[in-house]
């Protein structure tokens, strides 16, 4: 069975080349010309989508957004490709649950490979989960990883892709110290260019959402981070 992609971008000439390219290399293809589109095809289940920024009616970002909350489009691996190209964007991106964050313009060898890579990803994803536990508790914090769902103190807590990533892994190694360096390799990939500052952001927000428990993670100056042992 064809692996399914859906473009969304409001530039037909992109759109039509990506499409072209993508069908030769054995892909079958949905377009949309806006987020409202997007969110509207992803419900066809597509094995990934390719998400402009800048759009009419609902940009990239809106999108992901929805699409992070909605459990049946919330593991769909979504890769920014876009024109904005600053720090701050790709931060933002990626937060939202992103998995990759493609400047234009691009070289199509380079985006068939960050495609099939991201792609990879996720099969192997879901095979770890497969023969792994599916719940991992600590403290006040239950994680389902299968249904990508965090309870804390019992109550369910949204956490964008990312950032229940970060945390399930810190979870996981509880009471060692986790360098930024290995964060990113294993939640972005080492494939994937993204900033230390954007582990930093990750942490953050997912200390904003623990409250009154966000000293769960200790901060290791200059290194990385600790989720305490209880």
């Amino acid at each position: 069975m064809k692996q399914k992609i859906l473009i969304a971008d409001d530039e037909r000439d992109i759109v039509d080349f990506l499409k072209y390219n993508l069908e030769k290399e054995g892909f079958e293809v949905l377009t949309a010309k806006n987020g409202v589109e997007a969110i509207t095809l992803a419900k066809k289940n597509p094995h990934l989508i390719l998400l402009d920024v800048m759009m009419p009616e609902m940009d990239g970002l809106e999108a992901v957004r929805a699409l992070k909350k909605n459990p049946l489009t919330a593991k769909i691996p979504v890769i920014f490709l876009t024109a904005r190209g600053t720090d701050v964007d790709e931060v933002v991106g990626l937060e939202l649950g992103a998995d990759d964050y493609i400047i234009k313009p691009v070289s199509l060898p380079k985006l068939m490979a960050r495609i099939k890579l991201t792609l990879r990803k996720k099969a192997g994803s879901a095979s770890d989960q497969s023969v792994s536990t599916d719940i991992l508790r600590h403290g006040i914090l239950e994680i389902n990883r299968s249904r990508y769902k965090v309870f804390v103190n019992k109550k369910e807590v949204f956490f964008p892709k990312k950032e229940f990533e970060v945390l399930s892994f810190l979870v996981k190694n509880a009471g060692k110290v986790v360098t930024r360096e290995t964060l990113l390799s294993q939640i972005w990939g080492s494939d994937v260019y993204v900033i230390d500052r954007t582990v930093d952001v990750h942490i953050r927000k997912i200390r904003e959402k623990l409250g009154s428990n966000a000293e769960y993670i200790d901060t290791i100056k200059g290194v990385g981070y600790r989720m305490k042992e209880l």
